[in-house]
């Protein structure tokens, strides 16, 4: 089990990063009301109360905001932004998602999404905004991760800016899913992941490993452009 520990110096490096951000950015946390019949729900408020810690350290008011909502009790915000597992984090309105607690090198993956929501700026190549921009169907992405890999916060980013830029296009056909391997292996055994990062697109495996970004951009656009096809 993975526990949230974070020394002094790792909150002061996260705040020296959150000194990017620009805009307010909120972060909703579904947890179950008992959390202690959930095994990572405390681990994961305990990662979202440092994190506005550290956002707290650089900017009054703080620029990272957080809202806990309790299986039973905030039912209306899982209906919101579709959520149907515990622990989970959503972003962006539910268009980013983390399913399972981020720990370990997840985290410097969330960190980096927040601010990047946060000064609008995806940081993908004008290609790629243009092909996001041109996407004509739904396109639902799971990238499987786990704690200890890596090169899984480089895709997941990748794969949270692409919901990202669609969502900034007006395009609400992109929705990203960070899906921790350990805590949700039903997910992880559907797709017979044996390493990580996986990526799903629409529920087929579509790339095992790190893509470039324009590999990645380019199998969500001809997902996108086939289905929308079979459906004219």
């Amino acid at each position: 089990m993975f526990e949230v520990s974070f020394t002094q110096d790792d909150i002061e490096s996260i705040a020296e990063a959150f000194r990017e951000m620009k805009e307010p950015v909120t972060l909703y946390v579904f947890i179950e009301r008992d959390r202690n019949r959930c095994r990572y729900c405390n681990n994961t408020v305990k990662l979202v109360e440092s994190l506005a810690k550290a956002s707290a350290q650089v900017s009054t008011p703080p620029l990272l905001n957080y809202v806990i909502a309790e299986k039973g009790v905030n039912d209306d915000l899982f209906e919101k932004f579709r959520i149907s597992r515990i622990p989970s984090i959503a972003l962006l309105e539910g268009y980013i998602r983390y399913i399972g607690m981020p720990a370990g090198e997840e985290i410097r993956g969330l960190v980096e999404t927040i601010i990047r929501l946060s000064t609008g700026e995806s940081g993908l190549s004008e290609r790629s905004i243009r092909r996001i921009s041109e996407l004509k169907a739904p396109v639902y992405i799971e990238v499987i991760v786990t704690p200890t890999c890596p090169y899984c916060p480089y895709v997941a980013l990748m794969a949270n800016m692409i919901a990202f830029e669609a969502y900034k296009a007006g395009n609400r056909a992109v929705v990203a899913d960070i899906v921790e391997a350990y805590e949700n292996p039903d997910i992880a055994d559907a797709y017979n992941v044996m390493s990580v990062p996986t990526v799903a697109i629409n529920r087929q495996v579509a790339f095992v490993g790190l893509p470039y970004e324009e590999q990645l951009v380019e199998l969500v656009y001809d997902t996108s452009m086939k289905l929308w096809v079979r459906e004219q």
